[in-house]
């Protein structure tokens, strides 16, 4: 359907063939409690009245709270869909998870979180989602008795999985942190789900030129002791390719898969809990999270790239404009000075340079 009364039929969400258009979210589902809340929007539990029994999660977006944000909502729906998509299963398709019908099923991934259907009345827009009951990773870590290397290289392997599916998808994540990613349910064996699609971008957008995340993970990459201990040598490899700042080379998701942290038996069965959970506690407090950044993502805007040479020249001109200026203003300033006998002197007005911004590059597949 279309969001905040924008016309545009090819974002109306069917469901067996019929258009959900004139539908609301309470026709179909009954809200029950609060699973969560956000900066502008909460989560409540709902239960299918066509189906009952039948739980999903349902964001509740309020359109108020989010004026002047709504194509960062309407970008996130729109990466959604692009993994809760109907389609007809064919060969090279990807991940196909069966429909109902047994004839067209949906282009997803077992790891990422879909969406279903989206309502939207005056005030509110509702994203009916699947539902992730398992809680968040580091929780589980935490509240677990024993963690070891084959843990997190299962873990691992799945978000790179996830990951190099988006990549395919032509998707780019870009928030992916550890509250971000969720547990399907509590059981023990159960898979990982990566959530939060509001930062993510298609890669036919344009160049990605937007510094975005959490500051807060922004660390200084120091491993130290007793932290560091523990961790078998393949691990250190691993990590250590997916953290070279030289892009070309760095590790891609195919890589990283391939590694044998990954995909052997090079990962330790040595049970490191204490000294994980220790750190967890330590730099990853729940609490401190959400009072210094609301449990939002904080985003801080960039310097634009140039979209080609000529763009880069012009704006290389007009700066120098602006020096030329700068300069006269300065040199007829003096002068004035000068001529008054003003005791004050004149002020300096600050040079400004041309900034030279390090291009940023997109990401590798």
């Amino acid at each position: 359907m279309p969001l905040f009364g924008k016309k545009d039929s090819n974002k109306k969400l069917k469901k067996d063939g019929k258009d959900d258009k004139m539908s609301s979210v309470d026709d179909k589902y009954t809200l029950k409690e609060l699973l969560g809340t956000g900066a502008f929007s909460e989560v409540r539990l709902a239960e299918s009245k066509e189906k009952p029994g039948q739980m999903y999660a349902v964001k509740i977006i309020d359109k108020k709270a989010l004026k002047g944000k709504e194509d960062s909502l309407e970008n996130e729906i729109k990466v959604l869909r692009r993994f809760s998509e109907t389609v007809t299963p064919q060969s090279g398709d990807g991940p196909i998870k069966s429909s109902n019908s047994g004839e067209r099923g949906w282009l997803t991934h077992p790891n990422i979180v879909q969406l279903l259907e989206t309502f939207e009345d005056k005030h509110k827009v509702y994203l009916v989602m699947e539902l992730v009951t398992g809680g968040e990773l580091f929780d589980r870590i935490v509240e677990k008795g024993s963690y070891t290397e084959k843990d997190a290289s299962g873990l691992i392997r799945q978000v790179l999985e996830a990951v190099d599916y988006m990549h395919e998808q032509g998707v780019v994540h870009r928030d992916l942190k550890p509250e971000n990613l969720l547990y399907y349910s509590p059981d023990e064996d159960s898979k990982i789900m990566i959530s939060d699609f509001g930062l993510s971008k298609m890669e036919d957008s344009g160049i990605m030129a937007t510094a975005c995340g959490t500051p807060g993970y922004v660390g200084e990459f120091e491993f130290d002791s007793p932290y560091w201990d523990d961790i078998s040598d393949s691990a250190k490899d691993f990590i250590h390719k997916l953290m070279c700042v030289k892009v070309e080379d760095r590790y891609t998701c195919k890589q990283a898969l391939a590694h044998p942290w990954i995909s052997g038996n090079a990962a330790s069965n040595k049970n490191i809990h204490g000294t994980v959970s220790e750190q967890l506690k330590k730099n990853f407090a729940k609490s401190r999270w959400k009072q210094a950044y609301h449990a939002a993502t904080v985003i801080r805007q960039m310097q634009r790239l140039a979209l080609n040479s000529g763009q880069h020249h012009q704006h290389q001109h007009q700066q120098q404009q602006q020096q030329q200026q700068q300069q006269q203003q300065q040199q007829q300033q003096s002068q004035d000075m000068e001529t008054t006998g003003s005791s004050t002197g004149s002020q300096k007005v600050p040079r400004t340079e041309p900034t030279q911004g390090n291009p940023i590059r997109p990401y590798r597949k």
